[in-house]
């Protein structure tokens, strides 16, 4: 076994391939807020890839800004910023490679002004950012800057130095402004419909509180482009670590296992430069909107149609429902006759292949992805994955027979107990507001303006909805599932 440090990686198994660049030549022109295990499995990876191809020397410095990202910091700061990435295919065959695009960390907590005069630095050309749906502070009913988070409050209220994101990157800007250095790119990298569009939206609300003549600069010179990001990489449990250092011999604080499977579609709109990103697999598009629609629509919406009644059904992971045919004919009923009729032409997309392999990718046992990592913060994800479709639905006269199914199996959820009696894996931070709505009254579930809007008031939809929870209360997740698909 072999703790992971760069002085040992010459050592490592021959089948754990290693980077043979020069780290200490390696800028750090993209600054990268959260990382976790998605961004470590997608954005580091394809820089790592660049660097590995000696194309450029385009590398990352990441930022952690929560109390818990902590662990993250000690556990880079421990392996010279490195980490080992396995990828598994549908047929469960791995390949280990130890990624080295990260070369540097900055913590909050500990040096707010380091982060900020990091921003601030001419040679930072982007930033970068996965902070999760509810991190930018979007109001999902009506689009206005709403933020709910104490870090962000407390920098609007004035506190410096700043905590908060949008407070960084603004105090970042303001500085770069003032010394006359151009902006730096924002690209967010969050599952989100318009990413770009969010973030600019934030990060304007946040600035214009604040300083509306450096919110209209920032909207002037900032560009935000939007990007399509797929990857599925499931949390990294202690399990995660035993199996890599079994197999491979690497002895990995936080290690990242993934699908082999990568896909990201992104705006071309970088003023001071990017990556050759299209050189290791990155589509560059001027209209990122097609294919972002289709995989929010078709592959996150997804996960929220199984992983509900999944749960309530008694499984834990995504291959168990997506290996079972009831599920199966669930899912791609869902798809080819409520979303896919929402959606524009993908240009190089065959969209029945696209859903095929979305459930072979599912249904993958090595990745082990567990039905709980997609129910997080629900009433954030479901406004931006499911509910679009069922407007255009409704809008259209289209079916939504399934998509209200799943609306009931997430009440039901909130309810806190499955079919057999054990406890739900519910998170949310609105989750006491939904518990409660649901003891009163599972009908009134719709009239909840933070993620229905006034979508909740559709007639249509409420008899739909109402019919699913009677059919839920009457079969179970699986009775309700097979009237739905024999309907």
């Amino acid at each position: 076994m072999t703790e992971l440090t760069a002085a040992a990686l010459p050592s490592l198994a021959a089948d754990v391939s290693v980077p043979t660049y020069d780290r200490s030549a390696v800028r750090s022109r993209i600054v990268h807020v959260g990382v976790g295990g998605f961004h470590r499995a997608h954005e580091a990876m394809y820089l790592d890839r660049l660097l590995e191809a000696g194309r450029g020397d385009w590398g990352l410095c990441g930022v952690g800004v929560l109390p818990f990202d902590a662990a993250m910091r000690d556990a880079l700061a421990a392996q010279d910023r490195l980490y080992t990435l396995v990828t598994t295919a549908p047929d469960g065959s791995s390949a280990a490679r130890v990624v080295g695009s990260i070369v540097d960390y900055l913590f909050v907590p500990d040096d707010p002004e380091a982060v900020v005069a990091k921003l601030a630095d001419p040679d930072t050309a982007i930033v970068s950012l996965t902070i999760t749906e509810g991190g930018y502070g979007i109001d999902d009913a009506t689009g206005a800057y709403a933020p709910r988070d104490e870090p962000t409050l407390a920098d609007l209220d004035g506190a410096l130095p700043p905590r908060s994101v949008m407070g960084l990157l603004t105090e970042g800007l303001r500085r770069r402004r003032d010394a006359d250095i151009p902006a730096f790119t924002v690209m967010s990298c969050d599952n989100i419909q318009g990413n770009g569009h969010v973030a600019r939206a934030s990060l304007l609300g946040f600035a214009e509180r604040l300083d509306p003549e450096l919110a209209a600069w920032i909207a002037q010179n900032v560009s935000f482009p939007t990007s399509m990001v797929d990857r599925i990489t499931p949390v990294t449990t202690d399990e995660t670590r035993a199996s890599i250092a079994e197999e491979f011999g690497v002895d990995d604080r936080w290690p990242v296992r993934s699908e082999s499977f990568a896909q990201w579609v992104l705006e071309d709109a970088f003023p001071l430069g990017r990556p050759a990103f299209d050189e290791v697999g990155v589509q560059l598009v001027q209209d990122v909107e097609p294919y972002e629609l289709m995989k929010l629509r078709l592959l996150n919406a997804s996960h929220q149609a199984m992983s509900y009644l999944g749960i309530l059904s008694g499984a834990h992971y995504v291959h168990e429902v997506c290996t079972d045919e009831l599920f199966v004919a669930f899912l791609q009923g869902y798809m080819h006759a409520e979303a896919i009729p929402t959606l524009r032409p993908v240009p190089g997309i065959d969209l029945d292949a696209y859903c095929d392999e979305l459930i072979a990718r599912f249904g993958s046992e090595a990745i082990r992805d567990t039905l709980a990592r997609q129910v997080v913060d629900g009433s954030d994800r479901l406004p931006k994955f499911l509910l679009p479709v069922v407007r255009e639905q409704l809008a259209a006269g289209g079916r939504i027979d399934h998509a209200a199914l799943v609306l009931a199996g997430w009440s039901v959820f909130l309810e806190g107990r499955t079919e057999s009696g054990e406890e739900t894996p519910a998170v949310d931070s609105r989750l006491d507001e939904l518990r409660a709505i649901v003891a009163d009254d599972p009908a009134v579930l719709l009239d909840y303006a933070p993620v229905f809007g006034d979508l909740g008031q559709d007639a249509r939809l409420r008899e739909a909805y109402l019919a699913a929870r009677a059919l839920l209360a009457e079969r179970g997740a699986r009775g309700a599932i097979a009237a739905v698909v024999d309907a």
